[in-house]
């Protein structure tokens, strides 16, 4: 149901967001985790806030006349193309121009950061290098270092990532604030009011296993990429609590951020 959260009691002057569910939760994390509505909160959540989920992928998204009373919004991931044409997508698409008209707090992870390229004037679409799926090392620009100087953030951060599809180029006077082997554009924001995320910082290892036997038993993915996966979630760990600092600290607007404006040529893939 549109805007539930729980059967909180609604607070006046306490923060309030909403996450916009893009993907049905699957019966593994629907039972061990409550759902991704609950993944999110578990990451992103701070007591005394509401937290509202709108399943976007089913028509649900907040009335217009009720935006403002939302401090911010979060975009999760999908097993739909970004750059589809499903009637939901392009309903989300004409409702994030309007938010980003308004100013509006946007945090969009994986199908999210793509959607959120597209709806501004970018371009996505199937990934050039193929599925990227485990734990992923990116690379943070120098600018994106000292401008979270605050928030410790290191040069290289694993984050877990599935994905088959990225944003080919930022919408204008957007900036690309890292990078990976295999995806030029891993995180990029908008002005001080938008960020865009390829990757997971909010999936546990558990819940990767359990998606990689998922893609397999659908075909979606060759057993060659779930060893791979599965080796790299061996290897390394995603830093979760320096993601959880960058994602907090921007939905709450803790980051001294200007609006950007790059030349050009830096708003496509390297």
């Amino acid at each position: 149901m549109g805007g539930e959260d729980g059967g909180e009691v609604e607070k006046k002057g306490r923060r309030k967001f909403a996450v916009l569910l893009c993907a049905d939760d699957s019966d593994y994390v629907k039972k061990t985790y409550g759902g991704y509505f609950k993944v999110f909160v578990g990451l992103l959540g701070e007591e005394g806030e509401a937290w509202e989920v709108y399943r976007a992928a089913h028509g649900e998204l907040p009335c217009m006349a009720d935006v403002d009373g939302y401090d911010g919004f979060v975009i999760t991931g999908s097993c739909n193309d970004a750059h589809g044409d499903d009637q939901w997508i392009k309903d989300l698409v004409s409702f994030l121009k309007a938010l980003d008209a308004k100013k509006k707090k946007i945090l969009g992870v994986c199908f999210g950061h793509q959607i959120l390229s597209r709806a501004l004037g970018g371009k996505s679409g199937r990934a050039m290098k193929g599925w990227d799926i485990g734990v992923t090392c990116i690379h943070p620009s120098h600018s994106t270092i000292k401008l979270l100087s605050s928030l410790h953030i290191p040069s290289h951060l694993p984050v877990i990532e599935c994905h088959r599809d990225e944003v080919w180029q930022v919408p204008p006077q957007a900036e690309v604030m890292a990078w990976s082997e295999k995806t030029g554009v891993e995180m990029f924001r908008y002005g001080d009011h938008i960020l865009g995320i390829q990757g997971h910082p909010e999936y546990s290892k558990d819940i990767l296993r359990h998606l990689l036997d998922r893609l397999l038993q659908r075909n979606l993915i060759q057993t060659c990429h779930a060893e791979a996966a599965k080796a790299s979630l061996d290897a390394r760990e995603p830093d979760r609590e320096a993601w959880k600092r960058l994602c907090k600290g921007f939905l709450r607007g803790n980051l001294s951020w200007q609006p950007a404006v790059v030349p050009l040529a830096s708003t496509s893939t390297p």
